[in-house]
C-alpha cells in the first residue's frame, strides 16, 4: 500500500517541478504562446490535484500505526500545491520587464499607474473566473451526486418491486396451501365418518348374529 503512495509521490514531485519551471516562464510570454503555457499549467495543476486525491485514498488504507508519517507528508504536498496555485495566479497577471516596456513604451514611469490598474483588473477578472470555475465544479459534483442518488433510488424501487412480486407469489402459494388443507380436512372428516358408520354397522350385525345364535341354542335345548 505504501509503495503505491510513494509512486504517486514521485509523480507529484516530477509534475510540480515542471509546473514551477513553467510558472516562471509565463510572465515573459505574451499572446497565444502565453495562453498555451497557461492552459498547460492548468492541466498539470489538475493532474497534481488528482495525484493528491489518490495519495489521500492510499493513506486511508495504511494501518493506523504507520499512517501519521504519510499524513504529514500528504499535508506538506497539499501546502506545496496551494503555494504553486498562488504563484500561478500571480504569474498570469505579472509582466516581465520586456513585456512591460512594450506595453508602456518609453514613458514607463508616467504609465506605471495604468499598469497597476490593468494588473488589478486582470486580478479581479481572474478571481471571478476562478469563482465561476469552482461554482461549476460544485454544480457538476452536485449533479453527479443527484444522478447517482437517482440511480440508487431506481435500483431500490426495482428491488422493492421484485420483493413485492415475491411476497405476492408467496401469498398465492399460501392461499393454495390453505385451500388444499381445507379440502384434505374435508376428505379426512368424511373418511372418519364412514369408518364410524361401518363400525356401528359391524357392531349391530355382530349383536344380531350373537342374538340369533343364542336363540338357536335356546330353542335347541328346549326341544330336547
Amino acid at each position: 500500500m505504501s509503495s503505491d503512495f510513494e509512486t504517486y509521490e514521485q509523480d507529484f514531485g516530477t509534475l510540480t517541478a515542471e509546473v514551477t519551471n513553467r510558472i516562471g516562464k509565463i510572465p515573459k510570454l505574451g499572446g497565444d504562446e502565453k495562453k498555451q503555457m497557461v492552459a498547460s499549467v492548468e492541466k498539470q495543476l489538475e493532474e497534481s490535484r488528482e495525484l493528491l486525491e489518490q495519495m489521500d485514498l492510499e493513506v486511508r488504507e495504511i494501518p493506523v500505526q504507520s499512517r501519521g508519517m504519510y499524513s504529514n507528508r500528504l499535508k506538506s504536498y497539499k501546502q506545496e500545491l496551494e503555494k504553486l496555485e498562488k504563484d500561478f495566479k500571480r504569474s498570469r497577471i505579472a509582466y516581465s520587464d520586456e513585456v512591460r516596456n512594450e506595453l508602456l513604451g518609453d514613458d514607463g514611469n508616467s504609465s506605471e499607474s495604468q499598469l497597476i490598474k490593468l494588473r488589478e483588473e486582470r486580478a479581479h477578472l481572474l478571481d471571478n473566473t476562478e469563482r465561476l470555475e469552482r461554482s461549476s465544479r460544485r454544480l457538476e459534483a452536485g449533479y453527479q451526486i443527484a444522478v447517482e442518488t437517482e440511480q440508487v433510488g431506481q435500483e431500490i424501487l426495482e428491488n422493492l418491486h421484485h420483493d413485492r412480486e415475491k411476497i405476492q407469489r408467496s401469498r398465492d402459494r399460501l392461499r393454495e396451501t390453505d385451500a388444499n388443507l381445507g379440502k384434505s380436512s374435508r376428505i379426512l372428516t368424511g373418511m372418519m365418518r364412514r369408518i364410524i358408520q361401518n363400525r356401528i354397522l359391524m357392531f349391530i350385525l355382530g349383536a344380531i348374529i350373537l342374538f340369533t345364535i343364542v336363540l338357536a341354542i335356546y330353542f335347541s335345548v328346549r326341544g330336547h
